[in-house]
């Protein structure tokens, strides 16, 4: 017997991984040492660049937002989440991208597919500075459904130590600036495909008048990646913390880039909810607190910044035509958890 009686064709797979690297080198940055293809990714830190440097990482997944490109043939935008997700998560330290790793694994090599998920990883990638220096594509026969596959990611970055962000400078009087989503980015899925295709039994293809969109186009619309937009800010030390505002929502996000002697304000009528979140918290009759702690309802980055340096931040954010919200502040609290508070409504 040979190798591909079991389902593993190792020249399809070496073609791919051909064409992977290919797209991948178009990522390279000062720093990576070695093409992909070698068992293991080397790169360096510029000496002259960085003094006193902390290396940041962090790994995740796209979770069941893939189960959306299944169905719609689509597969670049996943490609573009994994990555854009991992950078917002280590910028949340003040960390600069410096290089990501991917695994992508199916039961059987589609080509077509792996080629669309790695195009939008790479040009995401490319956006962010972000160098793809390698990963691991695996044919799993048996393990995975036809046409089904798993996405994750893995990120390093780096921050100069004066320059980290640390929840510890938070202060009584700091002001929260949010910054807009896109859309769902990649948490809540696992509710919302039960209210589209299970509840109002659409198909990915159908268009809803209250989203302005084919369904699956709007669940598929791709993280947002904040690191291009704020490292300026961020070089400038504006911003004392930063929340990443994923699986959790606000509440379950925005408390862990606070320090235990304070809590958040946050003015519920301040930003505009995106359409996608009033039509699916109408479908399941969602309560507030319940949309609040499962989706990020429009706002994907919310920022901590000290009085004194707001209006510097407005203004870089207005050159760069950038949206943001000033949704609330942050108060003493006696000692303990910290926590947030909501006043106002949803403006749903």
């Amino acid at each position: 017997m040979r190798y591909s009686d079991a389902g593993v064709n190792i020249s399809i797979a070496d073609g791919v991984k051909r064409r992977i690297a290919a797209m991948a080198g178009k990522t390279f940055r000062r720093g990576v040492l070695a093409p992909v293809g070698g068992f293991g990714a080397l790169f360096q830190l510029d000496r002259k660049r960085w003094r006193d440097p902390i290396l940041v990482a962090s790994a995740d997944g796209v979770g069941t937002k893939l189960k959306i490109a299944f169905a719609t043939g689509i597969h670049s935008t996943v490609g573009a989440d994994i990555l854009n997700h991992c950078v917002n998560d280590i910028l949340t330290q003040g960390a600069e991208p410096l290089f990501f790793l991917d695994y992508l694994a199916m039961g059987k090599m589609d080509a077509r597919v792996v080629e669309q998920v790695i195009e939008g990883m790479s040009r995401a990638a490319r956006k962010a500075g972000c160098a793809l220096i390698g990963g691991e594509t695996a044919e799993m026969p048996g393990f995975y459904a036809p046409g089904e596959y798993d996405l994750a990611g893995f990120i390093v970055g780096a921050v100069e130590r004066k320059k980290q962000l640390d929840v510890r400078r938070v202060k009584p009087g700091d002001l929260l600036l949010a910054l807009p989503s896109s859309g769902l980015h990649t948490n809540g899925y696992s509710l919302a495909r039960k209210l589209v295709f299970g509840v109002a039994k659409l198909g990915p293809n159908a268009y809803v008048a209250d989203v302005g969109n084919k369904i699956g186009a709007e669940l598929l619309k791709p993280h947002r990646a904040y690191w291009p937009l704020l490292k300026n800010i961020l070089a400038r030390g504006w911003v004392s913390s930063m929340a990443h505002i994923t699986g959790g929502g606000i509440t379950g996000n925005l408390p862990r880039a606070l320090p235990t002697n304070v809590q958040a304000v946050v003015e519920l009528h301040q930003w505009p909810v995106l359409p996608i979140f009033s039509y699916l918290a109408r479908l399941g009759k969602i309560e507030r607190d319940e949309l609040l702690q499962t989706f990020n309802l429009g706002v994907g980055m919310i920022l901590v910044v000290p009085a004194k340096h707001i209006s510097r931040v407005e203004t870089e954010l207005r050159r760069r035509r950038e949206k943001f919200y000033l949704i609330g502040r942050i108060e003493h609290a006696r000692r303990g958890k910290p926590r947030v508070n909501y006043s106002g409504t949803l403006a749903l």
